[in-house]
């Protein structure tokens, strides 16, 4: 169940809003204003007013999408261009203008839901790297990365469980599996070196040595 932050002052539209969205079976958040949407956690979508009591939402926008990756539909009165065009700009997902038809509005949020997790399901993306799963390439600052069939994989287990230990066992395992052949510890140790080589990570800051276990990908900055 895909949980839905609405940030909303006007009890008219968040009644009607609440009950429409869980008759499509959307567990619904509701902050009435910028404080209170700041100590929301864990949501899918956010629907957000411009004009708030206690500020502006494009200043909340920016908060939100620094700590939740997560699709953003704006939710206002504000029908002017320049409004429409500096949310779109900031990276929202739709900008929808009151009075709306909730049926459509609804439609709007499944699509904004199934684009986003279909875009996120793809993309993988960690210390300044990107993954693309669909087209099977890894991009450093825009520059395409020429990594083996091996490479690649190894890169992308390590990747797709970042912040957690990923074994040697664990690796040999997935090397076996994609290499229909024996791959011996010795030879993973090689394909990390030629790995780090590629993605400049000669210092082993970005995949990071757990002696006599593993590796592990924090997702973090040094």
């Amino acid at each position: 169940m895909n949980t839905i932050l609405l940030v909303e002052d006007n009890e008219t539209i968040i009644l009607g809003l609440k009950y429409a969205l869980e008759q499509e079976k959307f567990n619904v958040k509701i902050a009435k204003n910028i404080k209170d949407a700041k100590n929301e956690e864990e949501f899918d979508l956010v629907l957000l007013d411009i004009t708030l009591p206690d500020g502006n939402g494009f200043d909340l926008f920016k908060e939100i999408k620094k700590r939740e990756d997560v699709p953003v539909i704006f939710l206002t009165a504000k029908d002017e261009e320049a409004d429409i065009v500096k949310g779109l700009d900031l990276g929202a997902e739709d900008y929808v203008v009151k009075p709306f038809k909730v049926r459509e509005l609804i439609s709007r949020i499944k699509v904004a839901l199934r684009r986003y997790n279909k875009l996120n399901k793809s993309l993988v993306e960690c210390r300044g790297l990107v993954i693309d799963t669909e087209n099977m390439e890894v991009k450093k600052n825009e520059k395409t990365l020429e990594l083996t069939s091996l490479e690649y994989k190894i890169l992308l287990m390590l990747f797709s469980n970042k912040n957690k230990l990923v074994t040697r066992d664990m690796l040999l395992d997935k090397i076996w599996d994609v290499a229909g052949n024996f791959v011996n510890d010795n030879t993973l140790t090689v394909y990390i070196k030629r790995i780090r080589e590629k993605i400049g990570d000669n210092e082993g800051k970005i995949i990071k040595t757990v002696r006599g276990v593993g590796y592990r990908v924090d997702d973090e900055k040094e």
